[in-house]
């Protein structure tokens, strides 16, 4: 069991793995940021879910807008409020200030945080770039962003992009080419744990099949598929299972400009290159492949209501 801060944007599949890190994980504290919706709605959001969830943790909010980029739109397959517009929601956006309530939490227990981010990375970057002395001291950053293509999985915005990464790909490109210990999950294994309507109503959970039936619709129109890929869910997945996931290691970068900007790239040669971008970089890890079944089978039993 980890000590866990939770950046998130706060949309349907985050909230699946919010209630996933609640029964699995110590919350330390929720951060807000902008994404699937404004940082606003996700604040207002993490204490509707989390008082509909009976789970006890404080909220900060976050960035609003990405470091370099004009605000963007959030997005809609969620519903017009980030949780499939199921509750009426009249909690408070007002919180303290998440980027400093990182800073101070890993400066005041060293080693021992980790840190999981699922949506845009700009709270961590605007951390590191605040208080450079606590890359080394966090525990470890497990990451839901970016895409390889392995398997034909690559970008679920542009063809390239992955949504996460491409909201604020400055930001990702300083966090994924730190010093940070970072564990990515891109979209090469999310895509390949999937959940089926019936199934995610057999949880038993009222709240949780509530929020999705937009998520639901989405995909059932745009893919044909009734059900739903258990994205950011699967960073908590790789905290309880790490032996379901297959990492290869990489320096990382991510292109800030041009038709493939948000597009996480990683070193694939170590051929000798006149102009090399990851020259001096760390090694981060990347999961690019997993053990579906035996990920669904821990999901499911943490998060099923026995009748």
């Amino acid at each position: 069991m980890r000590t866990l801060i939770f950046d998130t944007d706060i949309g349907v599949d985050d909230a699946f793995a919010l209630a996933y890190a609640a029964k699995t994980q110590r919350l330390l504290g929720i951060t807000t940021v902008f994404g699937n919706v404004s940082v606003h709605q996700a604040t207002k959001n993490a204490r509707l879910f989390c008082e509909k969830m009976g789970i006890v943790a404080p909220v900060y909010r976050g960035c609003s807008r990405p470091l370099a980029l004009a605000p963007g739109a959030p997005a809609k397959l969620h519903g017009e409020d980030g949780l499939g517009d199921a509750f009426e929601n009249t909690y408070s956006d007002q919180a303290p200030g998440a980027v400093q309530f990182i800073i101070d939490s890993v400066r005041a227990q060293p080693h021992e945080i980790t840190l999981v981010a699922i949506g845009p990375l700009t709270n961590i970057a605007s951390a590191i770039n605040q208080a450079p002395d606590i890359i080394s001291q966090v525990k470890e950053l497990v990451i839901m962003g970016g895409a390889f293509g392995t398997d034909g999985h690559a970008g679920n915005v542009t063809p390239f992009s992955e949504f996460n990464i491409w909201k604020d790909p400055h930001a990702a490109d300083q966090v994924l080419s730190s010093a940070l210990p970072v564990i990515l999950l891109p979209l090469d294994v999310t895509h390949k744990v999937l959940i089926r309507g019936e199934e995610m109503h057999q949880l038993n959970q009222p709240v949780l099949s509530a929020i999705c039936r937009p998520y639901l619709a989405y995909s059932l129109a745009k893919e044909g598929f009734d059900g739903m890929a258990l994205h950011d869910t699967l960073t908590i997945s790789w905290l309880c299972l790490p032996q379901a996931f297959t990492l290869t290691e990489s320096p990382l970068r991510v292109i800030t400009e041009g038709i493939a900007s948000g597009q996480t790239v990683r070193k694939l040669s170590a051929l000798a290159s006149r102009e090399d971008a990851f020259r001096d970089l760390p090694t981060q890890r990347i999961a690019l492949q997993v053990d579906a079944q035996a990920v669904r089978t821990h999901f499911f039993n943490a998060l099923k209501i026995k009748d």
